[in-house]
C-alpha cells in the first residue's frame, strides 16, 4: 500500500507505472491543463509546442460489441469501418463515455492507451511509424507521454493499420 501511495505522490499514474515497469525510454511531458479548450489533443499538441501529426488521442470503440481501442492523430479522426476491420469485425461505434471512463480508469481527455484497468484490443494508426516518437495521454489531463510508437505497439499488444483519416 506504502508503495502505490509513494508512486502517486511522484505524479504516476497508472500508464507511468506500466512504463517504468517495462523499462521503455519514455519522457514524461505536463502542462497546465485549460478546461475551456474545444479539444483535449490539440490543447496537449499547442501546448507542448509539438506537431498534431505527433500527438495521438486515444479512442474507445465498440467493435461488434467489443470495447475496442484506437490510437490516432490528433489532428484528425477515427475511421470506423477501418478500425472494425483492423480487429476483424463488421461494425464499429464510439463506446459510452461513461463506459469507456469504467472499463479503462481514466477519465475522458486523459484516457491513455497503458496501463488501462481491462486490458482491451488495441488499434494504432499505422502513421504513427512515420515518427521517430509520438505523444499519447499518460493518464491525465495535462499530462502526456512521449516514446517510440513501435513500443507503445509493442507494450499494448497493438496491430498497427491505417485507422486514421
Amino acid at each position: 500500500m506504502a508503495k502505490k501511495a509513494k508512486k502517486q505522490q511522484a505524479g504516476g499514474t497508472p500508464a507511468t507505472v506500466a512504463l517504468a515497469a517495462a523499462g521503455v525510454a519514455h519522457t514524461v511531458r505536463s502542462y497546465e491543463h485549460d478546461p475551456s479548450h474545444p479539444s483535449y489533443g490539440e490543447e496537449a499538441a499547442e501546448a507542448l509546442g509539438v506537431p498534431p501529426e505527433r500527438v495521438f488521442k486515444t479512442l474507445v470503440a465498440e467493435v461488434d460489441r467489443r470495447l475496442t481501442v484506437a490510437v490516432v492523430p490528433v489532428a484528425g479522426s477515427l475511421d470506423l469501418k477501418a478500425l472494425a476491420a483492423a480487429v476483424g469485425g463488421k461494425r464499429a461505434a464510439m463506446a459510452d463515455p461513461a463506459l469507456a471512463e469504467r472499463t479503462t480508469g481514466y477519465v475522458r481527455g486523459g484516457i491513455s492507451p497503458l496501463g488501462q484497468r481491462k486490458k482491451l484490443p488495441t488499434v494504432l494508426d499505422s502513421s504513427a511509424t512515420d515518427h521517430a516518437t509520438i505523444c499519447v495521454s499518460a493518464g491525465r489531463r495535462g499530462l502526456e507521454v512521449e516514446l517510440a510508437p513501435l513500443d507503445l505497439a509493442k507494450l499494448t499488444e497493438a496491430v498497427l493499420a491505417p485507422i486514421g483519416r
